[in-house]
């Protein structure tokens, strides 16, 4: 497997849904509808995102839309906004620089003493699309692997 990261969106909420599914989406960290959580691509994971295949999607992840997620969307305890003096403080290092470490696999979410590890987002600006939120993003639907485009996606739930 390539050293890659990986963001993975939940898509649909927890209504009829399987324990064991559920208990893969609470390793993940993606615990309710619209949260996004970011892992490594190894073979765990993948094999994880093939179980949850029907009620997440997720893609590799670029630099900038971590950092954007990062800045808009990363808090702290106490729901407060991650900001320059608190990564200065406690990371001893820039927003940019930590996710560029980051992305390079030299640091983790969890250095950041206090971070959440999961962002919560908004529903899509002008929606999912296409066929909605049923199909798989092969098919013209919402769910499954999206590869590159997932960033398209944050970009409008940021």
């Amino acid at each position: 497997m390539e050293n890659k990261r990986i963001a993975v969106i939940r898509i649909k909420g927890d209504h009829n849904v399987k324990k064991i599914v559920m208990d893969t989406m609470n390793m993940l960290r993606i615990y309710n509808k619209y949260n996004c959580s970011v892992i490594k691509s190894s073979q765990t994971n993948i094999g994880m995102l093939n179980l949850l295949r029907d009620y997440v999607t997720w893609g590799e992840l670029d630099f900038d839309s971590f950092k954007l997620l990062l800045e808009k969307r990363g808090r702290i305890a106490g729901n407060k906004s991650i900001n320059e003096e608190y990564l200065k403080k406690h990371a001893k290092l820039s927003l940019l620089e930590f996710a560029k470490e980051f992305m390079e696999f030299k640091k983790e979410l969890h250095d950041i003493p206090g971070l959440k590890p999961y962002f919560r987002l908004s529903p899509p600006i002008k929606g999912f699309g296409r066929k909605g939120t049923k199909l798989q993003f092969s098919l013209g639907g919402a769910l499954g692997n999206r590869k590159e485009k997932i960033n398209e996606l944050l970009k409008r739930m940021i």
